[in-house]
């Protein structure tokens, strides 16, 4: 039987810490996802409804603070390299595969719900929290910030408390 091989995780994590330490050093800020998302919805609403961003303070601003294009915030390239990355890392090491892992107890349709309904949770607490598990925890707790560790420990002990109660879904 062949072993899947990974990097060894006390090396990945120096590796992710240098380049939040370079991110930080070349942006004066550190890494996150939600920011992207944003952009990607606001130049949805902007091309909707022109007036209307133009009008509201929020969309205003952003829009204001990107030079009227968000998608040319560099948070969306870095998503954007990310999911290049993750396909080619998958591709080099014979680990791409295009199949949705389940437990054999659910239905397809089930898991598939269920991880819409998370991940649309998720977003809608990163939009609350001001930040994603990347851009407010770990880039948070880099920088030594009370918010970063709170947002961190929130995330890491409310996935502890529920996942008793959604397990079913994946064992």
């Amino acid at each position: 039987m062949n072993a899947t091989k990974y990097m060894n995780p006390y090396l990945a994590g120096f590796f992710l810490g240098l380049l939040l330490l370079a991110t930080i050093y070349i942006t004066g800020r550190g890494l996150g996802a939600s920011g992207a998302v944003k952009s990607g919805v606001v130049s949805v609403v902007q091309a909707v409804t022109q007036a209307h961003t133009e009008q509201a303070k929020f969309y205003n601003e952003y829009l204001q603070e990107h030079e009227n294009n968000p998608l040319k915030n560099w948070l969306v390239f870095e998503v954007i390299g990310v999911l290049i990355g993750a396909f080619i890392s998958g591709l080099i090491s014979n680990r791409l595969k295009f199949t949705l892992e389940h437990s054999p107890k659910i239905q397809v349709r089930t898991r598939v719900i269920a991880a819409l309904f998370g991940g649309l949770l998720f977003g809608f607490g990163a939009q609350l929290g001001r930040g994603c598990t990347s851009g407010a925890a770990l880039s948070g707790m880099a920088v030594l910030s009370t918010g970063g560790i709170l947002t961190m420990m929130a995330i890491f002990g409310g996935a502890y408390m529920f996942a008793y109660f959604f397990r079913k879904l994946w064992i």
